[in-house]
Parts: C-alpha cells; structure tokens; sequence
C-alpha cells in the first residue's frame, strides 16, 4: 500500500496542518510516513502545499509528481495540482473557492462546499478539517479515531478549545465523503 497525497491551498487555510494531521494520524497505526511542507510564496498570496506519503514499507523519498489524492483548497492549488492526479485518483475540491471542469479529467472528483460547510459549524478556519472528513470516509486509509487522537495531540493546551468544533467538522465532513 502506498497512498501519495499533496494539500494545497493558500496561506491561512491550514493546509499544514492538514498534512501534519495525516501524517500523525498514519504514525498513530503504524504506517511509514513521511511529509514535506513547502513555505514559500504562500505569504504573498501563492499556492502553499505539503506533500504527505502513508505505506506499509519503507518510503524512499517525500516528493510526490503524481498524487493518488490531492486536496485543492482554492482555484490556485487546482490549478497547479487537479491535473497531475494520477488516473483514478481522489481530488478533493473546495468548490466555494474553485470551479472545476470536469472535461477530460479522469479523477474521482469530490466538489464539496468545504468553506460554506465550515461556515455553517460557526467556523470558517475548519474547512479543511471538513475536507480531512470527507477523504477519510471515501479512501478508509486512516481510521476517524486515529485523526481525532491526531487532533487532540496538535492541539495542545493553548487550542484545546477548538478540538469539540473541529471533531464536528471532521464527522460532517465524513458524512458527506460517503455521499
């Protein structure tokens, strides 16, 4: 098993965090990781992304040219990353911050509403933890447990207060992963 993922978005929507979490999530089961951020010209309004890659055996390196699955947080993300999915891939859109043309992609698209969806919970900072939902309930790489322990681990004292909001948006998310 090898699942090869890159998040992507711009700074601020916690695309970080989001490989940070799966990668924690991964270790938690005793899965071989390995994750690589990438800082940059997220601060002047770029593209930030990381790299996350979950196996049973050893993993040689962390770059990543064609992902079995690939978040895209806002337009530049799927613009730079929808079209190097891999056939059959999962891309995971933000769709109340990108449009897609679905001509010619052979990807399993799932176009979800993440920042409106965050924004009904009371939260719009949990969009991701929604998109971390949804590719939980449709790739089952990572059991919920395992990302909410993951959760609870990042948070720390000083977020405490933020682990029952995102535990909510983690469990709509998965909700609408299944649909």
């Amino acid at each position: 098993m090898l699942e090869q993922i890159i998040c992507s978005g711009f700074g601020g929507q916690g695309v970080m965090l989001m490989g940070k979490l799966i990668a924690l999530a991964a270790l938690r089961e005793n899965k071989q990781v390995l994750y690589l951020p990438s800082y940059g010209a997220e601060v002047r309004g770029g593209t930030a992304h990381c790299m996350i890659k979950i196996s049973d055996k050893e993993i040689a390196s962390p770059y990543i040219t064609h992902p079995d699955t690939c978040f895209a947080m806002n337009q530049l993300a799927l613009n730079k990353f929808g079209s190097r999915i891999k056939n059959n891939g999962l891309l995971i859109i933000n769709s109340s911050l990108a449009k897609v043309n679905t001509k010619g992609k052979k990807a399993k698209i799932l176009s979800l509403p993440l920042t409106k969806i965050a924004f009904s919970l009371g939260n719009v900072k949990v969009a991701n933890t929604v998109a971390l939902g949804a590719y939980i309930a449709k790739k089952k790489i990572i059991k919920p447990e395992s990302m909410v322990y993951a959760m609870r681990a990042l948070a720390g004292k000083t977020k405490k207060h933020l682990l029952k909001i995102n535990e909510q948006a983690l469990k709509k998310g998965m909700r609408h992963g299944k649909g």
